[in-house]
């Protein structure tokens, strides 16, 4: 029987049908067990939790449960799966994506089921295309490459963008940063005390650097709720991830402890904030020169021998052709 089932499979797919159809079995048995291992059991102790919410809730208007309301329900089921169970790796994943400005409790799930998503996706595009559309004299290398790779980058993209927002948000801050901090010094002088001139400076740089503004924001926030200074600075550098507002808290952090002027020390660091922004800035300009001796060379080089010596190439390969004598001297002064 399985060599009458073997011998029909090559007749309808070719020499690789029972591979497509061990393929196609092996991506059917996962969806199938997907649910199965999705669901979450349910704990006593969460029975009880959510009958004591329950009742408390009862006791409140609507709009303090619709405050309550987070819109992860469908996500929070499966939090088992979708979350690291190594708590170090959790919080690092969590920085990560505060770093790149995804602050949601949510986003770790969001994220670890983006790549599950995206990767069985692309696996599946890159296997309907080795079934339908890469024919039948595919060799067994190309086949595997055309579903594992689509697999692979489908599972890697969402760590991609990850990066790529969070460099982005960096350089932001890092741009904006002395800018906050020519302006926070001005309000400080004025007579504003650091918390005022925090949230000055988180309503005028706004539009030009949101991201900053967002950290400034949230610090004012924090420090209104009664949160400690300090532990609110260095928590704003760890969100950041620039070196330069890290070395800003450590700043504030030595004045408060040795009771001297924060003008004064703000003044000395926005003046080697904006010398390191001429710095960067000159350091692209040197740079440039080689970037523009590589397109150079690129890009007008060959054109010009083409220019140059096309002519005398074409002439002599005509003279050839035609039986004519050829005479380098011609050619050659």
């Amino acid at each position: 029987m399985l060599e009458q089932i073997n011998a029909m499979l090559i007749d309808m797919m070719g020499p690789l049908g029972p591979l497509f159809a061990v393929g196609i079995l092996g991506v059917i048995l996962v969806c199938l067990t997907l649910p199965f291992m999705l669901k979450k059991e349910k704990n006593p102790m969460d029975r009880l939790k959510n009958e004591v919410k329950r009742g408390a809730s009862n006791d409140k208007d609507d709009g303090a449960a619709l405050r309550r309301k987070q819109g992860t329900d469908k996500l929070d089921k499966y939090a088992k799966f979708l979350e690291p169970e190594d708590q170090k790796q959790l919080e690092g994943m969590k920085l990560v994506l505060l770093q790149a400005g995804y602050k949601g409790k949510s986003a770790v799930r969001t994220f670890h089921f983006m790549q599950f998503a995206l990767g069985m996706l692309f696996l599946m595009g890159g296997t309907i295309y080795a079934l339908f559309l890469a024919g039948d004299d595919i060799s067994s290398t190309n086949l595997i490459l055309s579903i594992l790779l689509p697999g692979c980058a489908g599972y890697y993209l969402p760590k991609y963008w990850i990066e790529k927002r969070r460099q982005e948000r960096m350089q932001e801050i890092e741009s904006g940063f002395p800018d906050a901090l020519d302006l926070m010094l001005v309000c400080v002088e004025a007579g504003q005390s650091l918390d005022q001139a925090i949230i000055r400076v988180a309503e005028e740089i706004r539009a030009g650097y949101p991201a900053l503004a967002d950290e400034f924001a949230l610090v004012a926030h924090e420090m209104k709720a009664g949160k400690d200074r300090i532990v609110v600075l260095k928590d704003m550098a760890e969100r950041a991830g620039v070196p330069d507002v890290a070395s800003f808290v450590t700043v504030m952090i030595q004045s408060a402890s040795f009771g001297t002027s924060i003008a004064e020390a703000l003044r000395v660091y926005a003046g080697e904030m904006r010398d390191k922004r001429v710095m960067r800035a000159e350091e692209k300009a040197n740079v440039l020169p080689t970037k523009l001796t590589l397109g150079t060379m690129m890009f007008t080089v060959q054109p010009l021998m083409i220019i140059l010596i096309g002519p005398s190439v074409y002439d002599i390969y005509v003279n050839l052709n035609s039986g004519a004598s050829y005479h380098p001297s011609k050619y050659i002064p």
